[in-house]
Parts: structure tokens; sequence; C-alpha cells
């Protein structure tokens, strides 16, 4: 994630911290708002007047006002230092959707700490509120785009009371994630049927154990020998699809080498509706993938097994 997107910089790149975090003074930063520049600039006309003219009730406010932001300064501090960060468990998404990565801000102090925000390179954020002696969990929506175990790189958590004036951050980097599964396929292919031998590429066919379930319209992949022929000429030249079904006590293979696509993240967006599919219809199914086979099931646990499999497919 590149660190330059960041509307709060530190001034050197964080390392990578597996948590959990405490925010000490020295990891913290602060400057000026622009609600303060405005403030001091303010302070600023103040003064020049009170010398201009001489008026001591103006240099009794201005010093006043002065005081006030260095107050405020150091309260701004006191709202972030001492917190503890941990990362918490983001639940699995699919690429395309919005993960929440779930961060829990622990507040050791007997003070509350107020408006307490996240922020991220792209746009992302998210704020709370922290009681004395407890905790809030925070999380951090960003849209993912790709498959696999994404991290969200570097972010900010940052403050701004109790006036506004200043604004203290920390920029952070932490060892934390979440399991994006491949995008399923838009079109909804039917099951395959099982192959006689599916450590080749080949089209699905039907193989024993499979049972006639009817006809449907041909659509592109479908194998020549599932198509047909007599049927689609009495149809008027419309080419028909045979389709069949496990029958009772056989397994569904959903096979790598089935899919009609050719590429890698079509074969496993493929394979994710399928897996999709068979689950809804409560099916006991396998998933074989290039050095992987799992064996088959039915359950939550095993469509939980399957989208992991096809998530990290390819990847270390």
């Amino acid at each position: 994630m590149p660190s330059a997107a960041l509307p709060y910089l530190p001034w050197h790149k964080p390392a990578l911290e597996s948590g959990p975090v405490r925010l000490s003074s020295r990891r913290l930063y602060i400057l000026p708002t622009r609600s303060g520049l405005v403030f001091a600039l303010l302070l600023l006309g103040l003064l020049l007047g009170a010398i201009n003219y001489g008026v001591s009730l103006v240099y009794l406010f201005t010093f006043w006002f002065v005081g006030l932001a260095v107050v405020a300064m150091l309260h701004t501090q006191r709202n972030l230092a001492g917190l503890v960060l941990r990362v918490a468990t983001s639940a699995p998404v699919f690429a395309g959707e919005t993960a929440c990565f779930r961060l829990r801000v622990e507040n050791p102090s007997r003070l509350p700490r107020q408006h307490i925000a996240l922020r991220h390179a792209l746009g992302g954020g998210a704020a709370g509120d922290i009681p004395a002696a407890g905790e809030t969990l925070l999380e951090l929506p960003l849209t993912q785009t790709e498959r696999g175990w994404q991290r969200p790189g570097l972010f900010a958590i940052h403050g701004e009371f109790p006036l506004g004036l200043f604004r203290c951050w920390s920029v952070l980097e932490l060892d934390w994630g979440v399991l994006v599964y491949p995008r399923p396929a838009a079109d909804a292919l039917p099951l395959p049927a099982a192959d006689d031998d599916d450590s080749v590429e080949r089209a699905p066919s039907r193989g024993e154990g499979m049972e006639f379930a009817g006809l449907r319209g041909y659509q592109p992949g479908d194998a020549p020998r599932r198509i047909a022929w007599k049927a689609s000429a009495r149809g008027g030249g419309k080419l028909l699809t045979k389709q069949f079904t496990s029958s009772a006590g056989q397994h569904l293979w959903l096979s790598w080498w089935q899919t009609p696509e050719r590429d890698v993240e079509g074969r496993l967006s493929r394979l994710t509706r399928w897996v999709l599919d068979a689950h809804a219809a409560a099916l006991v199914y396998g998933l074989k993938l290039p050095g992987r086979t799992l064996p088959p099931q039915t359950g939550e646990a095993h469509l939980r097994q399957c989208l992991e499999a096809l998530a990290r497919h390819g990847q270390a």
C-alpha cells in the first residue's frame, strides 16, 4: 500500500508489527490543524495590535489564549498516549466485496478517550470513543479486488480532541489481514458430471453413478457428448444438453480440469461458483486442484476448507 497516499505521514516508514502495540509518546506526532493555524494567525494579530496600541487588556487575552492552546496540545497527545492496539479476527469475503479489518483498542487508564479515529491510504476510516479502563472495536472497511491473504498495509490512528487545534497521530503497519475468496463466476453453469479420469484436462462427461435429470439449452463449453442430438433435431434445430445428477450414495467431484475456462483466475472463479452451488444443494462433493485434493464431504466446515484452498491456490 503506497504510504504517500496517507494524509498523516511518519518521519520514517514503520516496521511490520504483530502486536499488541502500545502508543507511547515517542510513537506519536502532533501538528496544528487548519483551524489551529487560523487560530495562531488570530493570536499573532492580537499580539501586534497589543504592541501597536499598548492595550493591556489585549495582552491579557492574547496570552490567555496562548496558554489555552498549549493546554489543548497536551490534552490532544494524552488522548492517544498509552492506548494498546490488538488485532482482531476479520471475517473472510469474496473478491469485489468490502472487508472489515477489525482492531481492538484498549484504554488501561482511568480517563476516557474521545474521538479516536482510524484512517487508511485508500480512504477507509472508522472512529469511536473508548471508556475509562475499557476497550472498543474499530473496523476499517476496505474493498478487496484480489483473492488470497490480503493485508491493509499502512494506516493511521489519530485524534483532534479536545479543541481541534492540533492533530496527534501515529502511523502503523500491523501483521493482520483477511482471507479473500475468488469472485464466483457470474454465469451459473450446471454442476459437472463425474469424469472417468480427472487427471487430464478434458470436458465434462457422464460418468458412472450419474442419473439423467433432464434437458436444458446448450451453453458454450458443454461437451459434444452431452448434447442431445435427437431431441435437438425434434426441437427445430435448437441445441439441447443432457443434465445428470449424482445418484444416491455417489460423490460429486469438482475438478480443475472440468472447467470450461482456461486461465487460472477464470478456473478458480468457476470452481468457487460450483462449490457454492453444491453446498446449497446439500451435495457430497470433493475438490481437485493441481497438487491438492480435498475428499468428498459436506457441511459448513468443508465449504470453508474448499473456499480457502481456492483462495490460496498458487500462493505461498
